[in-house]
């Protein structure tokens, strides 16, 4: 008997870093699909078991939106609660926040909503003090001494636990969904102290979102879901499909951007996207945002914070610091508190920032931002308010603003890529949006004191409202997240599902189009690109251009002056001889010749499967001793009494390996690679092997050719 007639335990697994075989894993899950669909036809249970396979999909997505919108409610109610810890606490139940605790307040007023009894600041509760230098003395101690316990627990919890859960995560995802194994990086550990460090470090204040690292969260999920099923869990392939899916729910339940979400899954992070990913991400990222809004954290029936309505129709290496993480975390959790807190523009939380630089100055506004001088005979609507010369708020918060840039740039560069758990999305918009807004301030001071100005003449007039600052905050928040990222088509839908501003969705896409312009004359990759590479993970982007004149034959291995390719033969090799090559040699797999001296090409052995299908024969097989023959053709020959039994690896042959000419244009080689995710292929000249080409092959000639270290990719 063929031992290799059952399956046996592991076969068709891959080792950690190494990249899957795209084009068995669709071989396989079609091999499934059709005796399944057979199957389905010899009785009714088998039916029921097909339509049970085929709705598999769906329930996944079902589940991962239920969990990752879940997952997304709980760390916003908790950020909300922990960041205003820092600053004081509710008396009638410490677990509100500061705006929930007022909200249950008989004594709050409209004019001072944000000043309650029941809620009192550390200065109140501890010295009975609110105002004067001690109660500010005591309030700051405070603010830092909350901030750095909140950063020591997530480093402290990130290095013991989890050091998967550091970072923002949508570099290792692309990664992943490229075809890399990672053991352990959607783990359900990484899972739960990522949701746990993530309400720490955005609590502590330190420059950084959590919309990035919500995505590795719902990959966490999609991973976890995937293992109950046997559809996902035993293809790598049909794995990474709804890991697209996840991520698209992650985005979806970060910015409240369903659609947003499974567009910036397709453009920016998946490999592979079917049709029948696209429907069901979209599935994924619409129960997610439902779940979400059912939650509410907002306290607004909206899934955003930034929702604003306006009345115009239009990891670190080499630094000293990085080799102690977490005096690293600590140190500039510290910078930060202590340079945030004087400033109001930085101590309180980025998205409440946000989501004032975005707001219109209208008449109940209560911000310095809208601090402007109004006319007293001013009969207009609420809703029409004309432009306004500024007042003194408002020059006092562009100076405060001003600050407010340049201390987040220069903390955000040192933030991200620390140890913990990090986001850049809503850093990023925060620079832009400050940045948007003093211009915005400017314009239109400008056309209130310059109407007659050729550029504001025919759109400006005295007592018209033309210039709103909001929206130049909007769009600087959409150009410098692009710029960082270099989204497109992703970032205009989800900053309008962001702001509830579609009418705006022309600046919007401008304002991406020339940030990337912009953006790219500096460097083609974006920060996740960037730090793909920092890390020397094999990835091959698509975005990536390969114009240079070589050949396939200049790529291959083995050069001139190396030893000759590791091959096994298909019917003279003992099961010593394998074992021994296996041995002596790190290689994935063997191709199979006919001969050594014929060189004509049968197949090639994955050698994971080799050493696990030796194993499983000298286990389960009789008669399999170290010089058995291994056999890769139909039948083996007749052999005499008294030799040993032979054993039959064809079932583990790839008899379709995918190969190319001597002479094949490189550029077609990396296309080829690229599109049908291959691991390997083999260098062939009239059926003669030649040599091989790997992924990691055609990275280091790519860098090679680019001027770059090849030897900085540390990956199979």
């Amino acid at each position: 008997m063929d031992f290799l007639e059952e399956p046996f335990p592991d076969v068709g697994t891959y080792e950690d870093f190494h990249t899957i075989d795209w084009l068995r894993e669709k071989s396989r899950d079609t091999d499934r699909h059709r005796k399944i669909t057979s199957k389905s036809k010899e009785s009714i249970w088998e039916f029921i078991k097909s339509l049970l396979d085929a709705w598999s999909g769906w329930v996944v997505m079902l589940l991962i939106g239920l969990l990752a919108g879940t997952l997304a409610g709980v760390i916003d109610l908790a950020v909300d609660w922990m960041t205003d810890l820092k600053e004081g606490v509710c008396l009638s139940a410490f677990w509100y926040s500061h705006e929930q605790c007022c909200w249950t307040s008989n004594e709050t007023t409209f004019e001072d909503r944000d000043k309650c009894p029941l809620w009192q600041k550390w200065s109140e509760l501890l010295l009975s003090q609110s105002e004067g230098a001690s109660a500010y003395i005591l309030n700051y101690l405070m603010y830092i001494l909350w901030a750095l316990l909140f950063a020591f627990l997530a480093v402290s919890l990130v290095r013991v636990f989890a050091p998967y859960a550091c970072g923002s995560g949508i570099p290792e995802i692309k990664t992943i969904l490229s075809g890399f194994i990672i053991r352990g990086y959607l783990g359900k550990w990484t899972l739960l102290i990522k949701t746990v460090t993530l309400v720490l470090v955005v609590s502590s204040g330190l420059s950084l979102g959590k919309e990035g690292p919500l995505v590795h969260v719902a990959c966490c999920c999609g991973n976890f879901f995937s293992s109950l099923f046997s559809k996902y869990s035993k293809n790598e392939g049909k794995r990474r499909e709804v890991l697209s899916a996840a991520a698209a729910a992650g985005v979806s339940v970060a910015f409240g951007a369903p659609i947003g979400g499974v567009l910036f899954s397709l453009e920016e992070v998946s490999y592979y996207f079917p049709l029948k990913t696209l429907w069901r991400s979209f599935f994924a990222a619409l129960v997610a945002a439902f779940t979400l809004r059912s939650i509410n954290p907002f306290g607004n029936s909206r899934l955003v914070l930034f929702y604003v309505e306006y009345h115009t129709p239009w990891r670190r290496k080499t630094t000293r610091l990085g080799r102690y993480p977490v005096l690293e975390v600590i140190a500039v959790t510290a910078v930060t508190a202590i340079v945030a807190y004087p400033n109001p523009y930085t101590r309180q939380s980025t998205s409440e920032l946000i989501s004032e630089l975005f707001n219109d100055c209208g008449a109940l506004e209560s911000s310095q931002l809208c601090d402007y001088i109004n006319d007293p005979n001013m009969t207009r609507p609420v809703d029409d308010i004309p432009d306004r010369p500024a007042g003194v708020g408002v020059y006092t918060a562009m100076w405060q603003l001003a600050l407010a840039l340049i201390f987040k740039i220069v903390i955000t560069i040192f933030t991200f890529g620390m140890k913990i758990p990090s986001g850049l999305f809503i850093p990023s918009m925060a620079v832009g949006a400050m940045a948007g807004r003093m211009v915005g301030i400017g314009v239109e001071q400008l056309a209130y004191h310059h109407h007659d100005w050729i550029i504001f003449r025919n759109w400006c007039r005295p007592g018209a409202d033309c210039v709103t600052p909001g929206l130049y905050a909007m769009v600087g928040a959409a150009a410098c997240l692009g710029g960082v990222t270099r989204m497109t088509v992703s970032l205009v839908v989800i900053m309008f599902e962001l702001t509830g501003g579609l009418e705006y969705i022309v600046p919007l896409m401008a304002a991406a189009v020339t940030s990337k312009w912009v953006a790219d004359a500096f460097g083609k990759e974006g920060i996740y690109e960037a730090h793909i590479h920092l890390n020397g993970y094999p990835f091959l982007d698509v975005k990536d251009e390969f114009t240079h004149r070589t050949l396939a034959t200049d790529v291959m291995r083995p050069r001139r002056g190396e030893p000759p390719l590791s091959v096994l033969t298909q019917d003279s090799m003992t099961v010593e001889d394998v074992e021994t090559l296996i041995k002596e040699t790190d290689y994935n797999g063997f191709p199979v010749l006919v001969s050594r001296d014929s060189e004509r090409l049968i197949g090639f052995a994955q050698r994971r499967e080799l050493i696990l299908a030796i194993k499983n024969a000298r286990q389960r097989q009789e008669g399999i001793v170290s010089n058995s023959i291994m056999y890769f053709t139909e039948e083996p020959p007749e052999l005499p009494a008294n030799s040993p039994h032979p054993l039959k690896l064809r079932r583990i042959l790839n008899l379709s390996p995918f190969t190319v000419t001597d002479h094949t244009p490189m550029e077609t080689v990396v296309d080829i690679f690229r599109k049908l995710g291959l691991r390997q292929c083999l260098v062939t000249r009239s059926g003669r092997l030649l040599g091989i080409i790997t992924k990691k092959d055609v990275l280091r000639h790519m860098a090679q050719m680019a001027n770059q270290d090849p030897e900085s990719i540390m990956f199979n």
